[in-house]
């Protein structure tokens, strides 16, 4: 590999939230050994602190990457949310600042959907209640409520990676299912897409939501929703946590519309383990609560891991934002005898241009050259055929460039 201009063991890198230790020794057979691992996140000062000096940042749910936070850490060149989401992160601010931001869109996805499968098994035969009752001396044999889930019908709601994989063992289990997506869909095995929620929901004894958050998914399972399914079926959320009206899911529980339901995610959630969780579900008959652990199995958390270390290391050797959520996305092999220029920049006339008379004047002959674009920034990757450090003040005076990096 042709040696970065900027030592490797001098990109600092900080990992909050207990993130698998895969990503440190993933990091470090790349040369990356500068890591400081955290099994907490951190907010206020102590976060600023934390990231004064830091290269890359990774996180999961809880640490809160705000523009305060993002103004506040200098150095930050690229963010890893090692889980699937990333409203943790301003992407706006982050972009504004050339910062790419990767996450782990499918590593999780057999575990979520393992979890989905065993609830609804739950709900089905009343384990919770049941179990609770054993554990404080209640014997509660009976076949009242029970049903095999074999020639029940599941509706999912959202036919992505984790939808489709809950689709192909919904099938191994003998049930029948249908799903709705806003977008067509190919559909695993025997499933059937619907057109609408209206036609979904009627006819479903289970409805699993795997839907990401977003201002059209916003309270999307209402009063008015859960009214529209069949009586006596179950509900399970496991995508976000605002996706569904909990006040509303209570009073159909309680009035015995609903069988039951599983929830994982909830709209407020608990910010440590310490912290207390509070919530109108708790205490209703046959409602499985999990602390937000969809994802959170040792296999899921190694994938996660691997995956998200990888695009940090990928960036930072060759310059690829490959999976980058807020970035132009760009994957260019090494040019051997090559020296490389990141330049990322908003998206404006007149700048690329302006880079390339700098390098024109320099009588730097540039060997390739690769830009993509969003509506707000430019990402141009340009390999030279002389280093390019002398002119990195040059660029960096150029309107509208946020940061160059020479990379070697």
């Amino acid at each position: 590999m042709t040696q970065l201009s900027f030592p490797k063991e001098k990109i600092r890198i900080v990992l909050f939230e207990g993130i698998h230790e895969r990503a440190v020794a993933n990091l470090a057979e790349h040369g990356y050994t500068n890591v400081e691992r955290l099994t907490t996140s951190l907010s206020g000062d102590e976060l600023h602190a934390k990231l004064a000096d830091a290269h890359m940042v990774g996180v999961r749910s809880r640490t809160q990457l705000t523009k305060e936070v993002i103004e506040a850490a200098p150095k930050l060149m690229a963010v890893g949310c090692f889980c699937i989401g990333t409203n943790q992160v301003d992407l706006d601010v982050a972009a504004s600042y050339g910062i790419p931001v990767f996450n782990a869109p499918h590593s999780n996805t057999r575990s979520v959907a393992e979890l989905v499968i065993a609830e609804m098994v739950m709900m089905f035969r009343g384990l919770g209640d049941k179990n609770t009752a054993a554990h404080a001396g209640r014997w509660m044999k009976s076949a009242a409520g029970s049903h095999e889930l074999r020639g029940k019908t599941l509706g999912i709601v959202g036919y992505g990676h984790i939808g489709s994989q809950v689709s192909i063992l919904a099938e191994a289990f003998g049930l029948r299912v249908l799903f709705y997506d806003i977008e067509p869909k190919l559909s695993m095995g025997n499933a059937q897409q619907v057109r609408s929620l209206d036609e979904l929901l009627p006819q479903c004894d289970f409805v699993t939501l795997h839907v990401p958050q977003a201002p059209d998914t916003k309270n999307m399972i209402d009063a008015h929703r859960i009214g529209q399914m069949r009586k006596g079926a179950c509900l399970l959320n496991l995508s976000r946590g605002n996706v569904v009206v909990i006040e509303a899911l209570a009073e159909a529980l309680r009035s015995g519309h609903l069988h039951g339901a599983a929830v994982d995610v909830f709209p407020t959630e608990p910010k440590s383990n310490d912290d207390p969780f509070e919530s109108p579900l708790q205490g209703l008959k046959n409602v499985v609560l999990t602390p937000h652990i969809g994802g959170s199995t040792q296999e899921a958390q190694f994938n996660i891991g691997l995956e998200v270390s990888n695009k940090l290391i990928m960036y930072s050797d060759v310059g690829a934002t490959i999976g980058a959520v807020n970035f132009p996305s760009i994957s260019l092999p090494v040019k051997e005898d090559a020296h490389r220029i990141l330049n990322i920049h908003r998206n404006q006339p007149g700048v690329l241009s302006q880079v390339n008379e700098i390098l024109s004047r320099a009588s730097v002959n540039v060997l390739g050259q690769h830009l993509q674009t969003t509506p707000e920034v430019g990402y141009v990757v340009i390999d030279v055929d002389q280093d390019g450090a002398r002119l990195k003040e040059k660029f960096d005076q150029v309107d509208g460039v946020m940061r160059t990096r020479i990379l070697y």
